[in-house]
């Protein structure tokens, strides 16, 4: 990747080597997801494991999506 900027690199890296997601692996509405936690009760959709196109055409499961989901024990956790 080339990165043409005025702004030095370590400015536009800051941070990046502390910078860890949580994500997570839930099902929801029978569509399997990573998701990347924002509060309580709230995610944001990072992407699908879902075999079936018709999930991906829907904008309610587009990445990047902020979704309400009620945390539970057995959501698996990946880094």
């Amino acid at each position: 990747m080339i990165h043409y900027s005025v702004i030095p690199m370590d400015v536009i890296f800051e941070g990046m080597e502390t910078y860890e997601p949580k994500f997570i692996e839930i099902d929801q509405g029978g569509v399997k997801m990573q998701i990347e936690p924002i509060s309580g009760f709230q995610a944001r959709i990072v992407r699908l494991f879902s075999c079936n196109p018709q999930d991906y055409l829907n904008n309610q499961y587009a990445p990047g999506t902020i979704i309400s989901y009620s945390p539970v024990a057995e959501a698996t956790l990946t880094f």
